[in-house]
């Protein structure tokens, strides 16, 4: 059992929304390559304590890699966004996601680190960081806080009704281009006889 603190929100609306607290590890790694010798990835979402303040610190560093820990993330459910904690959920292996960017300039340490932005456990949010080109990378969320979202989407997702499919004839004719497309029976070329 892990100690993430779940919290929904409670009858005098102290928590607005489902949330939890958390803290990403980033790993910078040592790697095989003549061009790039290191590598940066996610290591893993830990419980947020107190402990752990509000500012990014090294952990381990040796010659083979380094890791950081980021901490201060809440990840909220937004009733809203139910249909993508239920894609989260029924995958075999529900996780969280992590959306991280490269310093600009060092400013943490003497190169630049890789810096968490945004935790969430939407698949909807986590294809449209991807669709935006940014970085995401994804680990598997712990038993307690699966149990917590199934919970999430068992009060707040509904089943769209499938809607009955249209039958291909009735598609629009389109090129390869993907512009309107016109069939003829019309003779427009040879030799004639028209009058």
């Amino acid at each position: 059992m892990s100690d993430f603190s779940t919290q929904s929100p409670a009858a005098d609306g102290a928590v607005r929304r489902p949330c939890v607290a958390v803290a990403v590890v980033m790993r910078r790694e040592r790697i095989d390559n003549a061009w790039q010798p290191w590598r940066w990835a996610l290591a893993d979402v830990v419980p947020h304590e107190a402990g752990f303040g509000n500012r990014p610190r090294l952990l381990i560093k040796d010659e083979r890699e380094e890791r950081w820990l980021h901490p201060g993330f809440m990840v909220e459910l937004f009733f809203g966004d139910a249909e993508g904690y239920y894609l989260n959920v029924s995958t075999q292996q529900p996780c969280f996601w992590v959306v991280w960017r490269m310093e600009e300039e060092a400013a943490l340490a003497d190169e630049p680190v890789a810096v968490p932005q945004i935790v969430t456990l939407s698949y909807h949010d986590a294809g449209r960081w991807l669709d935006a080109q940014e970085t995401v990378e994804q680990v598997p969320a712990p038993p307690d806080v699966v149990q917590w979202l199934q919970h999430f989407v068992d009060k707040h997702h509904v089943l769209e009704a499938r809607r009955r499919q249209r039958p291909q004839s009735f598609k629009p004719l389109v090129d390869r281009f993907g512009s309107p497309a016109r069939v003829s029976t019309e003779k427009k070329f040879g030799g004639g006889g028209h009058a």
